[in-house]
């Protein structure tokens, strides 16, 4: 059952849930003191290095604080080092982001409070020295699920930039959870209060959708147009934006396929369980995205929870009717709409931890093995960016069923 807090969220387009398969889920005696948890190492043959950036859109007052006449932006590098001795795994979440994210608590039936969310480190380090080694790399830009932080798709991000790329991930400000800013300054989600305005009339709900997912693209649009200038000198030369993807989970995928349709810069992209219309299910037909509507003309993928694929999902249908370019698209058997994120990778932590019910786990990230599920996402992603940006061949991954995707389901 949701909680009211997850229901308001996924009104905003899908707030992220996940789950745990039943072996991690057994109750039990709970540790002392909050949980800390880890996250999976990157696969790829590169070491990790990153940088975090604070970007300013003057020409744009901010569409949430209307009093701000500026618009800005938190975002982090993600890129092949060198080497990373000597330099700090850079931490999932700033003490400011983890304490907004534990008081959103986005997941289900999941203390948030009990967990140590400022306490996890990535494989990711700061301010290590650039691998030039095979560059300029192609450019790949993600985008979160509606109150999650940017850094919530570290496990997939840190294992595409390990594989050659170069990862940037965004903070969509007042939508996400909680951004840190330099000096400490943090700015929280308006969704929620937003929401609450807006219902329950159906109209201003639809409105709210709308808007959300327009300040999204024009993040998204503005990020493309700085960043060129904005790397820093150690970075400059590294990344090729004349090949540029994008990608996201939830409405972090449909940012991706409907800034693809609106900027013909990003040359191809994938959708991680994002819905492509302004509605609330995603069975419910009609207020199609103008991406949906008129389709894409380049490369695409959808990868879809358990039971989503293009006779559920009316807007996934009605892109790939209207579509003239390359596509693919998959499901995981036993995958939620979570598995998408690092949520896949913790919430078995948590379980264990705090001696959380199988129900929980489940309701969460669905029966998949976690293992199982980050390793074919890691190289669904890889595959479709290495072919779509690189002109790799993926040995056919992505054209059907295989052993190597034992869960996938295509379509």
């Amino acid at each position: 059952m949701q909680t009211r807090r997850t229901a308001m969220l996924s009104a905003v387009a899908a707030l992220a849930l996940s789950a745990v398969p039943a072996r991690a889920a057994s109750a039990g005696p709970r540790r002392a003191g909050p949980v800390r948890l880890t996250l999976p190492a990157p696969s790829g043959p590169h070491p990790v290095g990153t940088v975090s950036l604070r970007l300013v859109d003057a020409s744009r007052a901010d569409p949430w604080i209307t009093r701000q006449p500026y618009r800005e932006l938190m975002i982090s590098i993600r890129y092949p080092a060198r080497r990373v001795g000597g330099y700090p795994a850079a931490p999932q979440m700033l003490p400011g982001e983890a304490a907004g994210f534990a008081d959103l608590n986005n997941l289900t039936d999941v203390p948030g409070s009990q967990v140590d969310w400022a306490a996890t480190r990535t494989h990711a380090h700061e301010g290590a020295p650039a691998d030039r080694n095979g560059g300029p790399f192609p450019v790949v830009c993600y985008s979160p699920g509606v109150g999650d932080p940017r850094s919530f798709g570290t496990t997939l991000c840190d294992d595409l930039a390990s594989r050659g790329h170069v990862v940037v991930t965004v903070d969509h400000t007042y939508d996400a959870s909680a951004v840190q800013f330099p000096g400490g300054r943090v700015e929280r989600s308006v969704l929620p209060a937003e929401f609450a305005k807006a219902y329950p009339d159906r109209k201003r709900i639809t409105a709210l959708l709308r808007k959300t997912m327009a300040v999204r693209v024009a993040d998204t649009r503005f990020l493309l147009d700085v960043l060129p200038r904005a790397l820093p000198q150690d970075l400059c030369g590294l990344a090729d934006f004349g090949r540029i993807g994008m990608f996201g989970q939830s409405a972090g995928g449909f940012t991706a396929l409907q800034a693809m349709h609106d900027d013909r810069r990003i040359a191809a992209a994938a959708n991680l369980d994002g819905v492509l219309a302004y509605v609330q299910d995603d069975s419910t037909p009609g207020n199609l995205s103008t991406v949906a509507v008129d389709g894409l003309d380049r490369p695409f993928l959808l990868i879809g929870k358990d039971g989503n694929n293009l006779g559920t999902v009316p807007s996934w249908a009605a892109l790939w009717r209207h579509s003239r370019g390359p596509r693919r698209g998959l499901s995981l058997r036993g995958a939620q709409h979570a598995t998408y994120t690092d949520a896949e990778a913790v919430v078995p932590q948590i379980a264990r931890g705090l001696g959380l019910p199988r129900k929980t786990v489940v309701e969460n990230i669905g029966t998949i093995d976690p293992g199982h599920a980050i390793t074919a996402q890691r190289a669904c992603i890889a595959a479709f960016f290495d072919r779509e940006l690189r002109g790799r061949d993926d040995d056919g991954l992505l054209d059907g069923p295989s052993r190597r995707l034992p869960e996938a389901r295509f379509f």
